[in-house]
Order: C-alpha cells, then sequence, then structure tokens
C-alpha cells in the first residue's frame, strides 16, 4: 500500500470538492459569528445554525461591493462555492455575496448607516440652518438631463423673477455619482459661494436613489456652511441626504417654492400692509383732530383770564395761610424763650442774695466748704448790695450727727 504526504492528501480531497457541482454556486443559509474583516480588506467568519457551523471567507474583490456592514448574529444567505484550503486542510465556503435574509441589504445598509450617523449627531436640528428670505443666487446639483432642472426652473423664476440660479451637473445614480455630488457640494463652499444649495433627483427605486444615502454625500451636506434643501425623489421617498439636509423638500418643485419667496403673494401682502397702513394713518390724524377740536372748545383756551383770576385768587388764598402759619410759628417760639428765661433767672445765684443770704470768695473762687479755709484766710463776702472783706478767725466743721440735729430742730 502507498504511503501518501498530507499535502497529496489534501489536494485529493481538494479536487473532490472541486469537481462536486453541488458545491458549485451554492447558497447557504445562517447566522454569521466571529466576523473578522482584516486591513487587507478580507473578510472571515462562521455560519452557524442550531447543529452545526461553517467556516467562510469573502475576499477583498468580493467584500468591497457589500451595501452592508455584515455584524455577529446577522442571519444572511451566502452564496460561493465550498472548497478545501490545504495548508491547513479545511474545507470552507469562499462567499461570493450576502444578502440579509428577510430584508434586502439596501434597507439594512441604509438603517446601519443611518443608525451610526445618528449616533455621531449629523442629522441634530441643532446644526440646521435657516434659509435665506430673499436669495439672489441658488446653486442646483442634479443631473442636466431630465425634468428636475426643469422644474426648479421654471418654479423659481415664476415666483421670483430675479432670482438667479448655477447649475452644477451630476450623475444623479450610478458608480462614481455619490462622489460626484460631494464634490459638487464642496464646489460651492469653496470655490462658488451661493446663498442656497438645492440637491436632488427626480423619483426612482431605492437603488435608483441609494447615491443619496451614501456617506460621502451626508457628510457633504453636513460640512456645508450653505443651507442645503434635498429635494429627492417622490414625496413618499426618504434617503439620509434629507435628514443631513437643513430642510427636506417633498419634490424638486416644492424645493423651489421652500427657495424662493411667491412674488404675488408678496405683492398682495405688502398691498395689505399699505391700505393697514393707511387706514391707521387717518384713523390716527382723525383722532387727533378730535383732540385738537377739544382743546379749542377748552375753558382755557376760550377765556384765558378768568383761568388766571382763578389761579391769582388761589395764589392770595395760600400767600395768607402762609403768612399765618408764620406768625403762629413766631409766637410759640416767643413764648418758649420767655419760658427759657424765667427758668434761667430762677437758677441765678444772685436772686438768692436779694432773700439776704451772701456768698464768699476767696482769691476770687467761691467758697463751698470749711475745708478750703484756715485761720487768718482773707475773704469776700458778697451781698445783695455790695462786698465786704472779712479775715477768718477760725473755722469748725458741722459734722454730719450736728447737721441732722440741725435739720430736726429746724422743723
Amino acid at each position: 500500500m502507498a504511503i501518501h504526504s498530507v499535502s497529496q492528501v489534501n489536494k485529493f480531497i481538494k479536487g473532490m470538492f472541486d469537481r462536486e457541482n453541488v458545491l458549485r454556486g451554492i447558497m447557504v443559509r445562517g447566522e454569521i459569528s466571529n466576523f473578522k474583516c482584516y486591513p487587507s480588506g478580507h473578510c472571515y467568519f462562521t455560519l452557524k445554525d442550531a447543529g452545526s457551523s461553517l467556516k467562510c471567507v469573502m475576499f477583498r474583490s468580493r467584500a468591497q461591493h457589500l451595501r452592508f456592514q455584515p455584524v455577529n448574529g446577522l442571519k444572511v444567505v451566502a452564496a460561493g462555492s465550498i472548497s478545501v484550503y490545504e495548508r491547513d486542510g479545511a474545507y470552507q465556503l469562499y462567499a461570493d455575496s450576502l444578502a440579509p435574509e428577510g430584508t434586502g441589504d439596501l434597507a439594512l445598509a441604509f438603517e446601519q448607516l443611518k443608525t451610526k450617523l445618528t449616533g455621531e449627531g449629523l442629522f441634530d436640528a441643532v446644526h440646521k440652518q435657516a434659509l435665506p428670505v430673499f436669495p439672489k443666487k441658488i446653486g442646483v446639483v442634479t443631473s442636466l438631463a431630465g425634468a428636475v432642472l426643469r422644474d426648479i426652473y421654471h418654479v423659481s423664476k415664476h415666483r421670483w423673477p430675479s432670482v438667479q440660479l448655477v447649475l452644477r451637473p451630476v450623475q444623479v445614480q450610478g458608480a462614481g455619482s455619490a462622489e460626484q455630488i460631494a464634490e459638487a457640494i464642496r464646489f460651492f463652499n469653496e470655490s462658488y459661494p451661493v446663498d442656497m444649495l438645492i440637491i436632488g433627483r427626480g423619483g426612482g427605486s431605492m437603488e435608483d436613489l441609494w447615491s443619496f444615502n451614501e456617506e460621502c454625500v451626508v457628510r457633504a451636506i453636513y460640512a456645508s456652511h450653505i443651507p442645503v434643501i434635498s429635494a429627492v425623489g417622490h414625496e413618499t421617498d426618504f434617503t439620509l441626504a434629507d435628514f443631513a439636509a437643513d430642510v427636506r423638500a417633498a419634490t424638486p418643485s416644492n424645493a423651489a417654492e421652500l427657495a424662493v419667496p411667491d412674488r404675488s403673494e408678496l405683492k398682495r401682502h405688502v398691498a395689505g400692509l399699505m391700505a393697514r397702513l393707511t387706514a391707521q394713518a387717518h384713523k390716527g390724524i382723525e383722532s387727533r383732530r378730535l383732540r385738537l377740536d377739544a382743546v379749542l372748545r377748552s375753558r382755557v383756551l376760550q377765556n384765558p383770564q378768568q383761568l388766571l383770576a382763578e389761579r391769582r385768587q388761589r395764589l392770595d388764598a395760600l400767600l395768607t395761610q402762609l403768612q399765618q402759619l408764620t406768625r403762629n410759628a413766631v409766637v410759640e417760639k416767643r413764648h418758649a424763650v420767655s419760658l427759657a428765661l424765667e427758668k434761667l433767672d430762677g437758677m441765678n445765684p444772685a436772686r438768692v442774695l436779694r432773700h439776704g443770704y451772701s456768698m464768699a470768695e476767696k482769691e476770687g473762687q467761691l467758697v463751698t466748704s470749711v475745708a478750703v479755709l484756715a485761720p487768718h484766710d482773707r475773704l469776700s463776702l458778697i451781698m445783695k448790695d455790695g462786698r465786704v472783706p472779712v479775715e477768718v478767725m477760725e473755722t469748725a466743721a458741722v459734722t454730719a450727727t450736728k447737721r441732722s440735729r440741725t435739720r430736726k430742730d429746724g422743723k
């Protein structure tokens, strides 16, 4: 019996797999697990169900065309061929395509990118810019062919003839269209300033409108410092460009209506304002005329002398009242001064002398105590009608007991 190398065995088994037609173009349903995408762009993952698992690989040449991001737990249908990887002796599915089970890959890609960009805040209302009320120049990013440009032109010119439209023609579907749209938005922001941008196209399938769901377009709209109106498809069509734009229009015609004011409506509005202003002016003039008539009929202007006479009479009465108040105040002050003088006179020592009392002075100082005197001191007795010089012979202090007895004897 011949002995074979491992490489020979693996090569033989690989040939068996490759010759089996049922393993070519096979479609396998399963749940993704252990998904990993390497910097090379090659993706490795496992498809599993309740009872088994199958290793899979999708090379970069195929993976770069995926519209959605494969994640663990996602149920998919993988199409490709099963073969053996000779180095490891393991068989695996070489996937050519992946499709989410139960939903289309575009719908899944839409939701995945929407969730991602929402998390980054690209759709937050705080970033929305207000549209200018009277734009002079509007940039239009759409296809040169088709009814979109014609609709925008006719509606905007009918509503506001002075507006200038600047077209930056782009592809609106197909390969490279998203990059063209994003570049056109950057062109207006960097090289050709306008007051407003309208980007859009006519209706179509989700596949037709997909360019306006591409991340590069959404980020270009978000980064635009020029207000952007998104007008993609029909009223029921929604793209990620709609969420990022400052204003979403249901149709391209509606975008033109939102972009420029209606001249006829403005004329009617201005006419209404003028009518209200005229009526208000007439009302104001009539009100002031009536007030002037009332003033002219007033007693002040009809008989001004009588008004002056009344004012003079009132002034005389006030002066009389003021004079009376002044006299009363003077009398009260005089009375108060008299009372104060009487009180002061009662406290005058000279008044006591008139009742037979006298005061003694020593060297010009009033003597109030025996303690300050000594024999032979010379004093001056002050009486009511003059002074008498005296000499102290001796002093005798009166004790408290004696003073008390004297007070009692005096009673």
